[in-house]
C-alpha cells in the first residue's frame, strides 16, 4: 500500500493529503473539494471573530458532509504601548503616501479603529458548530483551550518551523504535528515573529522523525508525485499542499494574480515581513522593496490591520506591486483546473510511482 494510513484513520479521510489553509486564498469550495476527494480539506478562519467563523464553517458543511479542519492563527496579541501608538502613526503616514503616489487611492485605519481578536473566541465556535479537527498555527494553544477541545474530541493538528518547537506541541498533548520547511509559501508557522527559522524541510522533516513520538503531516516544496514520494520516504504519515492549489478553479486569486505566478522565476519568491509584520514567503514586488527593512513594519497582527485596505484597494485596481502574493519554492505550472481534479491527479500520479 501506497499511502501511510495512521493519519487517515485518525482523521477519518481516505487519503493523508492536506489541502494548506491559506488564508485569503483557500474558500469553502475549496476546502469542500479537497473534503470530496478524501483527503483533508482546511477551512482557514486566521484570526476572523466568532461569528464569521461559525458562517464559513456552516457554509462549508452544507457543500461536503466529509471531515474538515478548521484552521486558526494562535499568536500572542502585542501591548499597545506608547512607543506602538507613535509607530502606527509614522507607519500609517508613510504607506498612505506610497499609496498616493502610486495611484492608490484608500485611506487606512487608525489604531484605535482596528479590532484584535484573541482566538480563544475562536475555539468556542468551533466546539459549538460541532468541528471535531483543529490545526493551528503561529504558536500553542493555551493549556485550558487544549484541555477543553480533548473533552469535545476535536484532534488537534499544531504547525512547527523547528524541533523546539515539534517537541513542545508533543509535550503539551497535541495530536498531529505539520512540519513546515522553509520552502513553503505564505507564512511562516514560527512562534516567535521576530526570530524566523530557516530550516530546510528535509533536515527539519528527519530531525522531527528522530525524536518526536506522534505522526506528523509534512509541509513545503510538495509540487509532484516525486516530491511527495521523497517526503514519504523520509518518515513523513502526511503530506500538506497548497502550491499546487493557488491558480486552482476554487482559488480566491484573480486572473491578474494567477497570470503573475504562471510568470514567476526563482530569484523573485522572498521572505518577506512588510505586509503584515510576520515573515512570509511570496513573490517580490514594488511594495516589498520599498518597505521592507524599514522602520514602517510594525508588530503583528497591526501591519497585517494596517495593509489589509491598502491590499484590497490594489487588488480592485488589478495592481500586482501593492498585493500580497505568497507562493512557495517549488515553480510548477500552476493549474487552474479544479482542486478535486489536481489532487486526484496527484493521488493517482503518486500510487503509479509508488508500484514503480
Amino acid at each position: 500500500m501506497f499511502w501511510p494510513d495512521t493519519i487517515s484513520k485518525k482523521l477519518g479521510i481516505q487519503y493523508p493529503l492536506v489541502q494548506a489553509p491559506m488564508f485569503g486564498v483557500s474558500t469553502s469550495q475549496m476546502t469542500a473539494a479537497a473534503a470530496n476527494t478524501g483527503c483533508l480539506g482546511s477551512l482557514a478562519l486566521g484570526d476572523l471573530s466568532a461569528d464569521e467563523s461559525i458562517k464559513l464553517i456552516r457554509q462549508t458543511k452544507l457543500l461536503t458532509d466529509k471531515p474538515f479542519a478548521a484552521n486558526i492563527f494562535v499568536h500572542q496579541i502585542p501591548e499597545i504601548t506608547d512607543a506602538l501608538k507613535d509607530q502606527f502613526v509614522k507607519t500609517k503616514q508613510f504607506l498612505e503616501l506610497l499609496a498616493k503616489e502610486n495611484h492608490i487611492d484608500v485611506s487606512l485605519p487608525n489604531l484605535e479603529n482596528i479590532r484584535i481578536k484573541s482566538y480563544h473566541e475562536q475555539v468556542e465556535a468551533i466546539i459549538e458548530e460541532g468541528c471535531k479537527i483543529l490545526s493551528f498555527t503561529f504558536g500553542n494553544l493555551d493549556n485550558g483551550s487544549i484541555q477543553k477541545l480533548k473533552e469535545n474530541g476535536v484532534v488537534l493538528i499544531g504547525t512547527c518551523t523547528s524541533l523546539n518547537e515539534a517537541l513542545t506541541l508533543e509535550k503539551s498533548g497535541i495530536d498531529i504535528i505539520c512540519v513546515q520547511g522553509t520552502e513553503a509559501g505564505g507564512h511562516r508557522g514560527t512562534f516567535d515573529p521576530d526570530h524566523v527559522l530557516q530550516i530546510g524541510g528535509l533536515s527539519l522533516l528527519s530531525q522531527v522523525y528522530d525524536h518526536v513520538n506522534i505522526p506528523f503531516i509534512y509541509a513545503g516544496g510538495i509540487y509532484n508525485a516525486k516530491t511527495l514520494k521523497a517526503i514519504k520516504d523520509l518518515g513523513a504519515k502526511g503530506f500538506q499542499v497548497g502550491n499546487i492549489l493557488l491558480a486552482s478553479k476554487e482559488s480566491s486569486l484573480q486572473a491578474f494574480e494567477k497570470d503573475r505566478l504562471k510568470k514567476v522565476r526563482e530569484d523573485e519568491i522572498i521572505l518577506t515581513k512588510s505586509f503584515s509584520g510576520r515573515y512570509a514567503r511570496g513573490v517580490r514586488n514594488k511594495y516589498i522593496e520599498v518597505v521592507e527593512n524599514t522602520e514602517y513594519i510594525l508588530p503583528y497582527p497591526y501591519q497585517n490591520k494596517l495593509t489589509n485596505a491598502l491590499r484590497k484597494a490594489a487588488k480592485d485596481q488589478q495592481n500586482i506591486d501593492f498585493v500580497g502574493l505568497w507562493t512557495g519554492q517549488s515553480i510548477h505550472d500552476y493549474s487552474e483546473s479544479s482542486t478535486e481534479e489536481i489532487l486526484r491527479n496527484l493521488i493517482q500520479q503518486s500510487e503509479e510511482i509508488g508500484i514503480k
